[in-house]
């Protein structure tokens, strides 16, 4: 199935040192921006001792129209998320893939795979929001969630 939309993104991921008994560090994707290329595939922004930030670029956010309401509900929450899904790679959290809608960021939370919820910057929310102007229609009377831009009879 071809994506309704897409968008390029570059996601930065952060290991944090811990001193704790059970885990000696963290991984986490800490922030996801527009990606307008030109920029390497993993770019290191900082590292010392306690900290080590790097971005990695090459990820698009795909849009589908059978994930029109999960879309739709994460635009409208408080605090929308971008959900990003990683694994280790030579000793480095690698982000996989990454979604904006929530369902799909629970299934990634759901299925095992380590995912984190990134707050969602402005300029994806507006990108976001001028897709479902254009693809989303709100479930009709009775349950039945039409597609696009008119329902047909």
């Amino acid at each position: 199935m071809k994506p309704l939309a897409s968008l390029a993104v570059a996601i930065v991921m952060q290991r944090r040192v811990l001193k704790h008994r059970w885990a000696d560090e963290s991984w986490a994707a800490v922030a996801v921006m527009a990606d307008r290329g030109g920029l390497p595939a993993v770019q290191t922004l900082s590292d010392d001792a306690e900290r080590q930030s790097y971005l990695v670029s090459g990820l698009k956010l795909e849009l589908f129209g059978d994930e029109n309401e999960g879309y739709h509900e994460n635009w409208l929450a408080p605090e929308a998320k971008v959900f990003v899904m990683w694994r280790m790679q030579d000793g480095k959290a690698m982000p996989l893939r990454a979604s904006v809608s929530y369902v799909e960021g629970t299934r990634m939370f759901d299925s095992g795979e380590s995912a984190d919820g990134v707050a969602m910057p402005a300029e994806i929310h507006a990108w976001l929001g001028d897709y479902l102007r254009e693809h989303y229609q709100p479930r009709a009377p009775g349950g039945e969630q039409r597609h696009g831009k008119r329902a047909r009879s």
